[in-house]
């Protein structure tokens, strides 16, 4: 759990007015209770009204909540655009997953933000999207993410087609085109795929990270992608 997280969480065990014990945070939270304490003093110096002292327990006024959040302009900007961006050339699911993260930033935004963000005039069209292209990347994202092998027919620039199994290790949009790269286990080395040239895309078994065979692996052998 990252540490931003785990204030969050302090924050909600500490609501209602009950005395918790250093203790039991440290239990809940899966932490030690000196990373607790830590905490609680940090909560303290950022103005949460927390009481109470280590060996004893803390409790929090009533009423408190968390301020809204808080963004700039340049970084609603970039939450709004990119959000707009992965609608218009992801997959279903990265799609539907921008449009409720943007969803749950305005409803914490206070009014004048929200008001920005729905005013933001920044657009993304990507008229070459069909409903199967962003089929094709849910099934490759949901395969990366479970390394799960993919097995496809595929047919390169040339027009030579040949069936494939991958070992797939991640995406990547060039602004015009996205491109899988895996390990491909017919010509036993890293190769980069596009998935519009993709058919009859099929899950295969799972596998795990090889030397040699990994994403690191495959930067290690990419120039351009180090820089």
């Amino acid at each position: 759990m990252r540490r931003a997280d785990r204030l969050f969480q302090i924050v909600q065990y500490l609501r209602g007015g009950r005395l918790v014990t250093a203790q039991v945070l440290a239990e809940k939270l899966e932490v030690s209770v000196r990373t607790i304490y830590r905490d609680i003093v940090d909560l303290q110096s950022t103005g949460v009204p927390i009481d109470g002292e280590a060996g004893y327990g803390y409790v929090m006024d009533e009423g408190y909540d968390l301020p809204p959040l808080m963004f700039t302009r340049s970084e609603i900007t970039a939450l709004v655009a990119g959000a707009r961006l992965i609608k218009a050339f992801g997959g279903a699911e990265m799609a539907k997953g921008a449009e409720e993260a943007l969803v749950k930033i305005r409803a914490v935004l206070p009014e004048a933000e929200r008001q920005r963000a729905a005013q933001l005039q920044i657009h993304a069209m990507a008229p070459a999207m069909t409903d199967e292209m962003r089929m094709r990347l849910d099934v490759i994202d949901g395969a990366v993410e479970r390394a799960q092998r993919l097995d496809f027919a595929y047919e390169d620039k040339h027009g030579v087609s040949s069936r494939r199994k991958i070992r797939p290790l991640g995406l990547w949009f060039w602004g015009s085109a996205w491109t899988a790269v895996g390990w491909c286990e017919l010509r036993q080395d890293f190769r980069v795929f596009r998935p519009d040239r993709m058919g009859d895309l099929q899950l295969g078994e799972g596998f795990r990270p090889e030397r040699g065979k990994r994403l690191t692996d495959f930067f290690a052998t990419r120039e351009y992608l180090r820089q």
